[in-house]
């Protein structure tokens, strides 16, 4: 599947501001509103774009302490590796959660009201699993975001395991 101008248009202005009406988009990338709704419409049957959310500001919403957390998994056996990654993703402290290669299996990112909040979570959450063999935190400073992805020319979707 390729992406055209259009496509990579449309994306671009979804990107800026997903909240503007239709009209509005098709006039910022020069197409009749029936074309722009049915190119959105393609691109999320096509798996392009996968939904559309609401970003919030951590500090006003009482959560203005991150942390990246590191966790080495044993055994590691993917039942053993799948089972925390789906405890771990229904946390409310996690707001990213990576699964990775290297010294440790995962990679978790929290926002908390306060650095004691960091420390219940991994004392009160993370140590209680048995599977849980090591644990490192890194405090985060800053967290810049990247909003908008642009797409290379040879983008093709893949399949990829999305968790829920």
């Amino acid at each position: 599947m390729e992406l055209d101008a259009l496509d990579r248009a449309l994306l671009r202005e979804l990107q800026n501001d997903a909240r503007q009406t239709n009209r509005d988009l098709a006039a910022k990338t020069g197409v009749s509103p029936s074309t722009s709704l049915e190119r959105v419409r393609l691109l999320r049957e096509r798996g392009v774009l996968t939904g559309f959310h609401a970003a919030l500001d951590l500090d006003t919403v009482g959560r203005p302490v991150q942390a990246l957390i590191s966790v080495r998994i044993r055994p590691p056996a993917r039942p053993v590796i799948e089972g925390f990654r789906e405890w771990a993703a229904r946390l409310p402290e996690v707001i990213g959660l990576f699964v990775i290669s290297g010294a440790h299996d995962f990679l978790i990112h929290v926002a908390v009201p306060d650095v004691d909040g960091v420390y219940a979570f991994v004392i009160d959450r993370l140590t209680e699993r048995r599977e849980v063999a090591d644990v490192q935190t890194t405090m985060v400073y800053e967290h810049v975001q990247s909003r908008r992805i642009e797409p290379t020319a040879s983008d093709r979707p893949r399949s990829v395991r999305r968790a829920h």
